[in-house]
């Protein structure tokens, strides 16, 4: 196996441009790590964020890494090499992952490459009846739905807000997505409907027919009409969208209601909520396997789909990067690395 591979690396912050398609060392396989060849893998925010130095962030939380830096969390591929303790897979297992998060947050888990070593413990089986590109668009959007919709599978809080996450039971209840078109937003309506939940969309009119396919009882235009100005009585929100203004979907609520909130950063109406008898909870997406199994078994049965926005080859991902900046992706953009 030749010592070299294709990956994009960035050796600064800034826009799409700082993107480059170059060669770079081959990951070693570590003890506990699983060596992957890389057929596909999809863009999420944090990429977006980390490629722009966290701007956004508090300057105490903007990252000072060493560069290069290969961007990506999200994988699907087939096992090249298994290191020492590794028991659960073998060479030429189709495998996909969300690799080191939030660990590798700041610094980019390496996915936008031909190779990648990932550790078994992140790792669970390609569902077989779904394409590679299909399988990378999933973890992070899927782990997020399930960690605050099924599982949370840990009590790691979100950076920027402590609240516990506490999932809530759905069968019955009203719940309303705001982000729906999106890579989170899509899957949390088929997971909410699964769960035996009465779904209201939230998205741009583009999305109106995907969505009702996938599920949704009800749609709002955001674009016609403010969530908060239509809906009412609602059990839960969960805001796949974030920004300014969240607590706006607190009048919406019934009293022992929840809000769960994907990105909470800048969320400050704690003790209006509180006033109003509802939970703000959050969570911090973390990479678990045994969990993204659990998951996958929906994909492989083809209760839910993974929507793909676009594709783009590894050696366009500033373009991926433009497409994902322009906003209304409907599910996923990936990166097709291997046919």
């Amino acid at each position: 196996m030749n010592d070299m591979m294709k990956a994009v690396q960035l050796h600064s912050f800034g826009g799409p441009e700082v993107l480059l398609y170059e060669d770079t060392p081959r990951p070693e396989v570590q003890t506990g790590e699983v060596l992957i060849q890389v057929n596909a893998a999809s863009l999420n925010p944090p990429d977006l964020y980390l490629r722009d130095g966290y701007r956004a962030l508090p300057p105490e939380w903007q990252p000072s890494p060493h560069f290069p830096l290969i961007l990506g969390t999200d994988v699907s591929g087939v096992v090249a090499a298994i290191g020492d303790e590794v028991s659960k897979v073998s060479v030429g297992d189709h495998v996909f992952a969300m690799v080191r998060f939030p660990e590798d947050l700041m610094t980019g888990s390496s996915t936008y490459a031909e190779y990648v070593s990932v550790p078994e413990s992140h790792l669970a089986l390609k569902p077989k009846g779904i394409s590679h590109v299909e399988a990378a668009g999933a973890p992070m959007s899927l782990l997020t739905v399930w960690q605050f919709l099924v599982d949370p599978g840990n009590d790691l809080p979100n950076p920027f807000q402590a609240f516990r996450h506490v999932p809530v039971p759905l069968e019955g209840k009203t719940v309303l997505i705001n982000g729906a078109g999106g890579g989170v937003g899509h899957l949390a309506v088929q997971v909410a409907k699964w769960k035996g939940a009465r779904v209201i969309a939230v998205a741009s009119g583009k999305h109106e027919e995907l969505l009702r396919e996938l599920g949704a009882d009800d749609f709002i235009d955001y674009t016609k009409a403010a969530a908060e100005t239509v809906a009412h009585d609602v059990d839960l929100v969960l805001d796949a969208v974030g920004g300014p203004n969240m607590e706006r979907f607190l009048s919406i609520i019934k009293p022992g209601g929840s809000l769960f909130l994907v990105n909470p950063l800048g969320f400050s109406a704690r003790d209006e909520a509180n006033r109003l008898g509802v939970t703000v909870s959050s969570l911090q997406v973390h990479s678990n396997g045994m969990l993204l199994a659990q998951a996958s078994r929906l994909l492989d049965d083809r209760t839910i789909r993974i929507v793909i926005d676009s594709t783009y080859s590894l050696a366009e991902a500033s373009a991926a990067h433009q497409r994902a900046m322009q906003g209304g992706i409907q599910g996923k953009v990936v990166l097709v690395v291997k046919q």
